[in-house]
């Protein structure tokens, strides 16, 4: 019975709090004398004032006028920056780990207790966009944070693939309309955590990928897909989807060893893919390779242990080394990236105390991913056009200690409640005597 109460009402402050957020509309306001961290060619404007019309950034600059009924929100001592990049999480798709039914980040058609003769195994088509919930209590917990949006990433699984499925680019104000066009990307894991898959080599994994691409392909005559009958790995829908990111699209590979990273880049430029890399944990060992190839790499630059024998060259100047080689550098986390995603300020951080330029920690956590997912036209920078994504800071974003004051998604004020802060409000102790519930 207390678990059914409890049950209910986290799911009841989840509607609630999901309501609040999901009734956004685009307001004006201007926002006076803070400092705008643009994460654009302008960089840092010590004390400057943002003019927000219609949900759109229509000035930066020093001393704007506030418009005649425009609202006017003193930011002095305050430091605003876009919405921050959550990394590649599985918040929407995830509300408990523990349990099954608020799950959907991974497919396995041949997992345990499916039925043996469900073909294929493969399914690039599978699309974790449809699954989304923008009403989720995790997303309302790191939206307070200042985390304003995310990717949707696949996870591998056994029964399933390393071919995960896809993932889009989504922000977290609550809305149903949260996908952000342009950022869909497709998720292969590769390296040791999913060669099992493959059965149970590395060299099997890229065989399988040959094997797909040439099923994708049209035949040279007839228009005939290139398969040998009877061995096919993917359904029609499924060599659809391949061939489309066979002509430019987005993969971003999970791949920590950089012999493995070598041999991504190699099948991406081959294959006709856009790479990505997420993971990187030897990433620096072929930094001048990523950066001739304007390869992209996500990172998280608190790994510093080796995990697995993919991961014996961590190391926490990861980061500056791959940024000083030119390779663009964006944030992702690799333990609890979903309920956690806010704690992505501190990975960022500890990159700067390890030698990463400030300006390019943030930059990793705004426009570098943006560009990366192909939507800096919606997010990521704040400049004259863009979207009013925002958060003001009590102080340095990248510092700990540092909190949201506000956000703002389309110039309207999100609510910086959220289940925590509500559990927060309730146990602590209040002044005067306690209420009735504490005392009886």
């Amino acid at each position: 019975m207390i678990r059914s109460t409890a049950t209910l009402a986290a799911l009841a402050f989840g509607i609630a709090t999901a309501f609040t957020a999901g009734t956004l509309r685009a307001q004006d306001v201007l926002i006076k004398g803070a400092r705008v961290h643009t994460a654009s060619e302008a960089g840092t404007l010590e004390r400057a004032d943002v003019l927000v019309r219609g949900g759109v950034i229509r000035a930066v600059a020093a001393d704007v006028a506030a418009p005649a009924g425009v609202p006017v929100f003193d930011a002095a001592g305050l430091e605003l920056t876009p919405t921050l990049f959550g990394g590649l999480s599985g918040l929407g798709v995830e509300e408990v780990s523990g349990e099954a039914e608020t799950v959907d980040h991974s497919v396995a058609l041949n997992g345990p207790g499916t039925v043996p003769a469900i073909e294929p195994d493969w399914r690039p088509e599978f699309d974790l966009l449809p699954a989304f919930n923008p009403r989720s209590a995790a997303i309302g917990v790191n939206r307070v944070a200042g985390i304003g949006w995310t990717v949707l990433a696949p996870n591998a699984m056994p029964g399933g693939s390393f071919v995960a499925g896809q993932g889009a680019a989504v922000r977290l104000d609550g809305s149903f309309d949260a996908a952000l066009e342009a950022g869909r990307s497709l998720f292969i894991d590769l390296g040791s955590d999913s060669k099992a898959l493959a059965g149970g080599s590395r060299a099997a994994q890229y065989m399988l990928l040959e094997q797909a691409l040439r099923e994708a392909r049209p035949a040279p005559a007839a228009g005939m897909v290139s398969m040998v009958p009877g061995h096919g790995l993917l359904t029609p829908l499924g060599r659809e989807t391949l061939m489309r990111y066979a002509r430019g699209g987005r993969v971003v590979f999970h791949v920590d060893r950089a012999a493995d990273i070598r041999q991504a880049i190699a099948l991406a430029q081959r294959s006709g893919f856009e790479p990505v890399i997420a993971g990187g944990v030897e990433a620096w060992v072929v930094a001048d390779e990523l950066a001739r190839a304007k390869v992209p790499v996500l990172l998280d630059a608190l790994e510093n242990l080796p995990g697995s024998f993919d991961r014996l060259g961590a190391r926490l100047d990861n980061a500056a080394r791959l940024h000083a080689a030119g390779v663009p550098v964006a944030f992702t986390q690799s333990g609890d990236a979903t309920h956690n995603a806010r704690k992505i300020r501190q990975v960022a951080g500890n990159a700067v105390a390890n030698g990463l330029p400030w300006e390019a920690a943030l930059a990793g956590l705004t426009r570098v991913p943006a560009e990366t997912f192909g939507v800096a036209d919606q997010v990521g920078r704040i400049t004259v056009g863009q979207r009013a994504d925002l958060v003001l800071w009590s102080g340095d974003p990248l510092e700990v200690t540092t909190f949201a004051r506000q956000v703002w998604f389309d110039g309207k004020p999100a609510s910086m409640r959220s289940r925590q802060t509500e559990l927060r409000d309730r146990y602590l102790k209040p002044a005067g005597p306690l209420p009735r519930a504490y005392t009886h």
